[in-house]
């Protein structure tokens, strides 16, 4: 069977248009929430301070980033880094994005077991995942089963970060609506636009990892054939 069509195709088209349109949704769904302002009137940027602040984490700085949805948290430098519409700005959106990042800040400082895991990952996944394509094309040209096999537990490795990945980001949105909620950050009326943002964001990292893993089982199942022939 030509390598370039298998099965598992039929299945991973669906997914990846599913990952399409989960970029879609998140970037709408900011942007709705985005024109609702809150009640207490925090800017991302105040939200994310008292957070930290309360959460005894008055060292770990915010700083503007340029872009939308840029915002990310950074475990090296130990820093919040918001995009300027999150930073600056007063809405349902910001707050939530804001409180988010600050939740990864909080599982670090309190060493969330599967942050942690993420973390020793990263240095053989950042390989793994660069080498794994090469592996695997190699592999086909020259129907060479062992260069196959190291692409696909190479790629395997890559997997399971995101699979990691995915129980990482639950729990820091679950932190950020929970410490929103009990510090008056929104109301209990707030709370399902809160939801939507994140739940939206959310869903493109179920979409990304179902991608990873139908592909990995597309790869598991030519190894096994080569095999066979």
């Amino acid at each position: 069977m030509p390598i370039w069509f298998h099965p598992m195709d039929l299945l991973i088209i669906p997914a990846f248009f599913l990952a399409l349109w989960a970029q879609f949704r998140v970037k709408g769904t900011f942007n709705r929430w985005s024109e609702v302002r809150t009640m207490s009137g925090m800017t991302g940027y105040d939200a994310a301070r008292r957070m930290l602040d309360r959460n005894g984490l008055q060292d770990v700085p915010i700083e503007p980033v340029p872009g939308v949805l840029s915002d990310h948290y950074d475990p090296i430098h130990r820093v919040v880094r918001l995009s300027e519409p999150v930073y600056y700005e007063n809405s349902i959106s910001a707050v939530s994005v804001a409180c988010h990042e600050v939740g990864h800040a909080i599982q670090h400082a309190q060493s969330y077991s599967m942050l942690v895991l993420r973390h020793r990952m990263f240095p053989v996944v950042r390989f793994a995942s660069g080498a794994a394509p090469f592996l695997l094309i190699a592999g086909f040209i020259f129907q060479a089963a062992n260069l196959i096999l190291a692409g696909v537990i190479f790629f395997a490795a890559a997997v399971a970060f995101q699979l990691v990945t995915l129980p990482v980001e639950f729990n820091a949105s679950s932190r950020a609506r929970n410490l929103m909620i009990a510090e008056g950050f929104i109301t209990n009326d707030e709370e399902r636009g809160v939801a939507k943002v994140l739940n939206a964001a959310a869903l493109t990292y179920v979409a990304a990892a179902l991608i990873s893993l139908l592909e990995l089982i597309k790869y598991i199942m030519i190894f096994t054939s080569s095999r066979d022939e």
